[in-house]
């Protein structure tokens, strides 16, 4: 089974937990696209929810579909998203922000109860690092934040669109950082945090409850 195949039956498994009167977090991505045509689909049956878009593209979508939409900062809590993700260990460790929405995503899986990501099975790794990390800055900070991370052993790269700065929803540039293969993610992930001009980082640890990776015909779950 290709690995589009893949993302949709995960996509499809994961929408089942979406139940009447949640406030649902609408991922970013290639098969967070399938979970969101989905959502899109039990809503035109008669579904009742209200979504939060993790980004300006996701919101167009769940438009486009009819899906209603809530302000963030008008709730507390969400109650479950569905989102993707570049890598992720067997102990729900991830890497996100391939598609530049990390901040917005890292914001609503932080605010969510339950958080299922879902996944083709070319995602799962032993160790985090073969994928870089993205890291969202301040336009102003890029050189400087460069800089630091080169001391943390990392090598990166200012993500270009048609050969100038890619800018996220937010405004802000994306740092790739090639650190290799990833022995201790939380320490990594405390010495980014303390870089001045770091809005966020690729790195979520201790945010997903659940992992749903379709493989071949297969339903593979991660739990903690």
């Amino acid at each position: 089974m290709n690995p589009n195949n893949e993302k949709q039956r995960a996509a499809l498994e994961a929408v089942k937990e979406i139940q009447n009167g949640m406030i649902v977090g609408l991922g970013t991505g290639s098969t967070a696209y399938y979970a969101i045509q989905a959502t899109g689909e039990l809503v035109k049956q008669g579904l009742q929810i209200q979504a939060v878009p993790t980004s300006e593209h996701t919101r167009e979508m769940a438009a486009s579909l009819q899906i209603p939409l809530v302000d963030i900062n008008t709730i507390d809590h969400i109650d479950l998203t569905i989102d993707g993700a570049d890598e992720f260990t067997p102990k729900l460790e991830l890497i996100k922000g391939g598609g530049g929405a990390l901040l917005r995503e890292k914001i609503v899986a932080s605010m969510t109860r339950r958080f299922i990501v879902i996944t083709d099975s070319s995602k799962k790794v032993d160790k985090l690092g073969k994928f870089k990390v993205p890291i969202e800055v301040i336009p102003f900070s890029y050189n400087y934040v460069l800089r630091k991370l080169q001391k943390l052993g990392g090598q990166g790269i200012v993500r270009k669109k048609e050969d100038q700065p890619y800018q996220t929803d937010q405004g802000n540039y994306i740092i790739d950082a090639d650190f290799g293969l990833i022995e201790d993610p939380t320490t990594l992930e405390k010495q980014i945090n303390t870089i001045v001009g770091v809005v966020e980082h690729g790195l979520f640890l201790n945010l997903a409850s659940r992992v749903i990776m379709a493989q071949g015909d297969d339903i593979v779950v991660f739990e903690k």
